[in-house]
């Protein structure tokens, strides 16, 4: 990638440190973001902070979808910009209203040190809190100076008091000794009127000082209960001075510090794109999703939760209160009909409805659920076809295959991944049927797993190279031998839209003694032979690649770091 001069003289100047002062000072608001990608790049966590801390605009995305070979932030930077944003809640500077962090995270104990889902999550949730107990705090140290000011002006207003009484006191002095040298000008009195004038003024004098008083001793009482009243409500309905957008990923540990964050009400508003949850019962997932704004969650994703059927069943009417989900994911949630169980099909009838809730549901995956014979009640009921359907280790009957090949769902079908269920003569025409009718739209495929031998991948094939939107293609754990997996790549590089092909390994490199055919699990277990050539191997089918002029088609074996949305 070739930077731009813009992009190096950003990387030059967050490279220093101690000349911060005199370019934070001057620096136009333009560049800005520029600066912001050098520091995260360069990891210069000291510099990130200063950026954010003042930030000059009302929104900062940081995240978003993974480029190509591009890491995600270096932990320290991400823990700086966390704490430059409660700090900029009291920095005038700083204009920020809106933090976007969705895509953020990256994978525990990868490369640079990223920081993942799950740490990043408890780390928002330690800003929220954090920022408002410095709201609390500034409340206070705001109470205080106030309480000081008012003490002040009781002190003046005493003083001026004490200084009209002895301005008073004098001049009564002087007319009294005025009296006593005769030079009294006051007209004289008649009998009687002297003492009762008096006695009616000093009455009235006495009347207006009790009305006064009553007045001021009111006034106080009207400004300390609107004081506690305007307090009690900022408590209860306090402005949000800043939205932040992320994707969460709870668990057990860290369930009950972000119920607390989502629960605190402050300057920080948590919102969720996407959720995560992994090992969580039911209960606590319900409470989690009453906390979530409800125009903002894209997507969940449950994950190692032991929900049966029966929490499904209580989890969708939830779910379907937010009218922007689209995504589903259930990973490993003990949800087993494989066998007939009394009461199952009413049981399925309330799962199906629930499904048919979510009106705006495009993405489905379950994984490992052991759901066959009733895909037809699963899906038939959804309002609209889905453009991404995940269902490794579902134990996928014919049937479930040739209702899949026919449904709604086949002709506008992206993203498809069947791994691990079985495929024969029995299903291949029906496997045939669907990627003819996803032919125009199907972007990514993975079929690892499925027990493809040479011949079922040889008639296969004709309906693959069909696929002119296929991207990447997955079929790692399959029996091929080296001829069958030449001509796979020979019809790879026939299909002009494939970036990605996730090959296995053929039988020829393993150790002798694998079973004639194989399943996927001994394929995974199963060493390889130490005298042959595994490069070699990878050597031939790129050389088939290259041969062709495909310069822009990645292959690989790579089983473990093989990734479909590294596609461009």
């Amino acid at each position: 990638m070739v930077l731009s001069l813009v992009n190096l003289c950003a990387k030059v100047v967050v490279s220093d440190h101690s000349s911060s002062p005199h370019w934070l000072s001057c620096v136009p608001r333009e560049l800005y973001g520029s600066l912001l990608d050098a520091a995260f790049t360069g990891c210069r966590p000291l510099a990130v902070g200063e950026l954010v801390q003042r930030w000059p605009e009302r929104t900062l995305r940081v995240g978003g979808r993974k480029k190509p070979r591009k890491s995600p932030p270096n932990r320290l930077c991400i823990q700086a910009l966390l704490l430059a944003v409660v700090r900029g809640l009291t920095d005038p500077r700083c204009v920020l209203q809106v933090l976007d962090l969705c895509g953020l995270q990256g994978e525990e104990g990868g490369m640079g040190d990223p920081m993942g889902g799950w740490s990043l999550t408890v780390a928002l949730c330690s800003m929220v809190l954090q920022a408002k107990i410095g709201t609390q705090r500034e409340k206070r140290r705001e109470g205080e100076r106030e309480r000081k000011r008012f003490r002040a002006m009781e002190r003046e207003k005493d003083l001026v008091k004490k200084e009209r009484g002895q301005e008073n006191k004098k001049s009564e002095e002087e007319a009294r000794s005025g009296n006593s040298n005769g030079t009294d000008t006051r007209e004289p009195v008649r009998n009687g009127e002297q003492g009762i004038g008096t006695s009616v003024i000093s009455g009235e004098e006495q009347k207006i000082k009790g009305v006064r008083r009553r007045m001021e001793m009111e006034r106080r009482e009207s400004k300390v209960s609107g004081s506690r009243r305007e307090s009690e409500e900022i408590d209860i309905d306090s402005e949000v001075v800043m939205h932040v957008r992320a994707d969460l990923f709870v668990n057990a540990r860290s369930w009950e510090r972000v119920r607390l964050a989502m629960r605190t009400v402050g300057p920080l508003k948590l919102q969720c794109r996407y959720l995560r949850v992994e090992e969580l019962t039911v209960s606590r997932i319900k409470t989690l999703l009453e906390l979530l704004p409800r125009q903002g969650l894209l997507g969940l994703d449950v994950r190692y939760s032991s929900l049966g059927v029966a929490g499904l069943t209580e989890l969708l009417p939830q779910l379907s209160t937010f009218p922007a989900l689209s995504s589903f994911r259930l990973y490993y949630c003990n949800l087993d009909l494989h066998r007939d169980q009394p009461g199952q099909e009413g049981t399925l009838r309330d799962l199906s409805l629930g499904l048919a809730q979510l009106k705006q549901l495009s993405h489905l995956s379950f994984t490992a659920l052991r759901l066959p014979g009733h895909l037809r009640m699963l899906l038939s009921s959804l309002s609209q076809p889905l453009e991404v359907l995940e269902m490794p280790y579902l134990s996928l009957s014919p049937s479930d295959l040739a209702y899949l090949s026919c449904s709604q769902h086949a002709s506008t079908l992206q993203q498809l991944d069947l791994s691990e269920n079985r495929l024969d003569e029995t299903t291949l025409p029906s496997v045939r049927r669907l990627l003819s009718q996803a032919s125009g739209n199907l972007q990514h495929l993975c079929l690892s797993g499925c027990g493809l031998t040479d011949r079922l991948l040889g008639a296969l094939l004709p309906s693959l190279s069909c696929c002119r939107a296929l991207k990447s293609l997955g079929l790692s754990l399959n029996p091929l031998s080296m001829a069958g997996l030449l001509d796979l790549v020979r019809t790879a590089v026939r299909m002009p839209s494939l970036r990605q092909l996730l090959y296995p390994n053929p039988l020829e490199d393993y150790q002798p003694g694998l079973p004639e055919l194989p399943s996927s699990a001994q394929l995974l277990d199963w060493p390889l032979d130490e005298l042959m050539e595994v490069h070699a191997t990878h050597s031939q089918l790129n050389r088939v690649v290259t041969e062709s002029g495909r310069s822009d088609l990645f292959l690989t074996c790579d089983l473990i770091n093989y990734d479909k949305d590294l596609v461009e």
